[in-house]
């Protein structure tokens, strides 16, 4: 018995609105579900030592507010350390005295390593090295004494440091104290002893491109006993700790172990991909020991990546107890008798397993076991619709691949534009910034009448063909992404799966090929909109906030319209059928009412600011004294393309500088020397150069040979060979993160044993421990045609006055000079202008050019 009456439009979605809304809400509830912070160091109900986010937040807060600021080479990086090494030094004496008391096999061991060294460190594309002298690392051992148990150990990792212009409590602070407690925990709990051991690596310099874990994985004597990573990292201060990145079957295993996992391998895939531009220490353990691992990060709110707001008072409730949570029980099974560990000592292969978190439960199944399945469901999909008497007719088949790909590019092209006329037309890009889900309210309905427009273009098609050729495209692209080895192939096999359901049992319900009955369009929608919310969701969490960063010339409103589109899309693949379900006015009706939607959210938007006092505009300012001409400048610099910048740089220009002109942009590339302290982000930046004057009585200290400076030592020219021997010495007392850029064709040099080979600029930067103050690298380079022995280097070079950071040295800001004093007035008028919607990196730089 065929179906012949049906409801309208409106009355089918307010059917189906217990789906369309209820779904999101229960995904969405689920995924902003925080566990209990708990306060008390035992329980009350076991008497067992617990994890206690109170414990660990106060740690945070220690690092990030009571030493403050923790930038590598500073004095409060030095305080850090110091306080990191008495923290090991307690957690051993507690450790003797478990053991003297209950006997149980236990050791735990402290290092504290120093060390100097070099390593090559590409990023964006860019070739860089990174140098290091006396930096250091804290680390713990906890075992059971023996040498079996301590032959293979799993690492655990944190920093200590932080970065410019951040205090740290979440980045890294947080991290650090889970290591912490979960050793407390771990220590004090009877009967507990590890099988294999735990390594605690607290390192010093990652925000310094990763020295401090390059130093462990090439210099700590137990560095060979690591057999797989967990590394602790975040990027925001709210949500579930997400793991972004497993690098083999066995580690995405022991993850399955966790009680409350939050990971995806579509996570994994974007990440492997560059797409992201971020990195961690995870790539320094993975390719100097070889070794396999998690890399696990909060990243909610990730507004407060690197800035000022990076505080304990900002981390929610509940993020610090499911990190440790988590941590603490990989960190149990790792070093348990049924660990993997042992088995991963010859390296490890790239994981071949597709895993997901779903409603608090974690599924993983092989590559090969996702081959089957897919394959399977693409061949019944096929007998499906190929057994359809109404999908007979190739033209049938055209039309509804027709409708599904007009939809595709209509959804795609339709919020593109409007992102274009919001930033070219309107002015008013970015104005989605100050919320992660702004973009999916201003980008929805574009791209659902970008939908509908191209349905009514193409005109009428039955909805049973849409319905197939939805079918046969996710399934096929389930089966064809899986086959090349992409494990974000399950994303379409778990949305064609329900949908293939859904049409067998419409079979039933209706007894006709050709109707769908609305319970299809519901049951075919579940997953999708299960799976979708929580994608757009996390996505949303971090794109949105770095897209608005990535700078001016970025087209980043674009980004996130095609973000909003592609994954909208996925959450709503029924809309397409269903734009055909009430015939032609119907569909002109939905086009009219998503068409005035869409100038109302436009309209909405272009009254918004971008910024606001917890989502704020990313300002860059440098006080530069150039030695050698001994020229003063404010260069400012923003990283993004919201409206504004330009009258912000006039306002301060009118504000500070001595002259009334406004300079023109400057262009960014190599050779801009002035923000070599930020390179290769430095890409990013939109820079200005402000001349500042020079009161008559100013003596620079830094001019002379006692200090910043660039000369070459055991210089030896070699005229028959045509090349050049010498050691770059670089002296900064008083000056960290020093860089040298200079154009060579270098041969060899102590950095590493493949210079490129060709005459290009070098960048080397360092980072150092407080209070070194010199480094060197020795090079071997190739004359140019006719050289004298009078032939020069020209080298620039630049580094940041250690007490010249604002606010991080604001208590000892009379020792910072004329930077300083501006930066108090130019930081307080940002404040009041910008009623605080502005963080401003506010450091003072020393540079000059050398020829050597």
């Amino acid at each position: 018995m065929t179906i012949r009456w049906r409801w309208g439009p409106l009355r089918s979605l307010l059917a189906l609105s217990p789906v369309l809304i209820g779904v999101p809400l229960i995904s969405l509830k689920q995924h902003y579900t925080l566990p209990e912070p708990l306060v008390d160091l035992v329980s009350s109900s076991t008497l067992l030592p617990q994890i206690s986010e109170a414990n660990i937040l106060g740690i945070a807060k220690y690092l990030s507010e009571d030493i403050g600021f923790r930038t590598v080479g500073t004095f409060e990086h030095a305080l850090a350390d110091t306080w990191m090494v008495q923290q090991a030094e307690e957690m051993q004496r507690e450790c003797e005295r478990v053991v003297s008391e209950t006997g149980r096999k236990l050791e735990c061991e402290v290092w504290h390593q120093q060390g100097s060294g070099s390593h090559r460190f590409d990023m964006m594309g860019k070739r860089l090295y990174k140098t290091y002298v006396n930096l250091t690392n804290i680390i713990v051992r906890v075992s059971d004494g023996t040498p079996t148990g301590k032959e293979h150990a799993i690492l655990v990792n944190s920093h200590l440091d932080s970065t410019l212009p951040s205090p740290g409590a979440a980045d890294d602070g947080l991290a650090v104290g889970v290591m912490l407690d979960c050793m407390r925990v771990m220590v004090n709990t009877p009967d507990w002893s590890p099988k294999h051991a735990i390594i605690f690596l607290f390192n010093h310099a990652e925000e310094s491109l990763q020295d401090g874990s390059h130093l462990f994985s090439t210099q700590h004597p137990i560095a060979p006993t690591v057999r797989a990573v967990i590394n602790l990292e975040a990027a925001g201060t709210t949500g579930r700790e997400l793991l972004f990145q497993a690098t083999s079957e066995q580690m995405i295993q022991a993850y399955s172990h966790v009680p409350r996992p939050f990971g995806t391998v579509f996570a994994n895939d974007v990440f492997s991909s560059g797409i992201l531009l971020s990195d961690t220490d995870f790539r320094q353990f993975e390719y100097y020991l070889n070794v396999t691992g998690l890399d696990m990060a909060v990243v909610g709110n990730s507004y407060l990546y690197h800035m000022r707001k990076d505080l304990v008072e900002n981390i929610e409730p509940g993020v610090a107890q499911h990190m440790a949570e988590n941590t603490l029980a990989l960190l149990r099974f790792l070093s348990s008798e049924v660990s993997p560990l042992p088995k991963l000592t010859a390296g490890y292969t790239r994981p071949t397993t597709v895993y997901f978190t779903l409603l608090g439960k974690f599924y993983m199944y092989s590559f090969k076991t996702a081959r089957i399945m897919y394959s399977v469901l693409f061949v019944a999909s096929l007998l499906f619709v190929r057994l359809s008497k109404a999908n007979r007719e190739r033209a049938r088949w055209t039309n509804g691949l027709v409708a599904v790909l007009a939809a595709v590019s209509g959804a795609l092209i339709v919020p593109n534009v409007v992102a274009l006329v919001m930033n070219k037309g309107l002015n008013k890009g970015m104005s989605w910034f100050s919320s992660p889900f702004a973009p999916i309210v201003l980008y929805a309905p574009p791209t659902i009448l970008g939908a509908l427009l191209s349905q009514y273009l193409i005109g009428p098609i039955p909805e049973q063909d849409v319905f197939n050729v939805l079918l046969l495209l996710q399934s096929g692209l389930a089966y064809a992404i899986q086959m090349a080895g992409v494990g974000s192939a399950g994303l379409f096999f778990l949305f064609a799966l329900p949908l293939l359901v859904a049409l067998l049992i419409n079979r039933l319900i209706t007894g006709s090929a050709t109707e769908i009955s609305l319970f299809t369009y519901a049951l075919a929608q579940v997953e999708p909109l299960l799976i979708g919310s929580l994608m757009l969701a996390t996505v949303a969490e971090v794109f949105v906030p770095l897209t608005g960063r990535i700078g001016a010339q970025a087209p980043a409103d674009n980004i996130v319209a095609t973000i909003v589109a592609v994954l909208g899309a996925q959450m709503l693949p029924v809309l397409v059928p269903f734009a055909h379900r009430f015939g032609h006015q119907k569909l002109w009706n939905g086009i009219v009412l998503s068409g005035i939607a869409t100038a109302i959210v436009m309209a909405v938007f272009s009254a918004r600011s971008p910024f606001d006092e917890m989502h704020q505009k990313r300002l860059f300012v440098l006080h530069s004294e150039n030695i050698t001409s001994k020229e003063q400048y404010l260069h400012i610099s923003g990283a993004d393309g919201a409206p504004g910048f330009e009258l912000l740089v006039e306002d301060i220009v009118k504000e500070f500088s001595t002259t009334d002109i406004v300079p023109q942009p400057l262009v960014m590339n190599d050779y801009n020397s002035d923000w070599d302290t930020l390179y290769p982000f430095s890409a990013f930046l939109s820079p200005y150069k402000v001349p500042l004057a020079v009161d008559e009585d100013y003596a620079s200290p830094w001019a002379n040979d006692q200090r910043f400076s660039v000369s070459a030592i055991n210089n030896f020219h070699d005229t028959e060979a045509g090349t050049r021997s010498l050691t770059l010495e670089i002296k900064h007392p008083g000056i960290i993160w020093s860089v040298i850029a200079f154009d060579a064709h270098v041969l060899r040099w102590t950095l590493d044993d493949s210079p490129p080979n060709e005459h290009v600029r070098h960048f080397i930067k360092e980072g150092s421990f407080y209070g070194t103050d010199t480094w060197s690298v020795d090079l071997v380079i190739k004359s140019p045609p006719n050289s004298t022995d009078d032939e020069t280097l020209l080298v620039n070079f630049i580094g940041i006055v250690e007490k010249g950071m604002w606010p991080a040295k604001k208590a000892v800001q009379v020792e910072g000079g004329p930077a300083m004093r501006l930066f108090e007035q130019l930081d307080g008028w940002l404040d009041e202008k910008s009623a605080g919607t502005i963080d401003a990196l506010l450091m003072s730089c020393v540079g000059g050019v050398s020829r050597v």
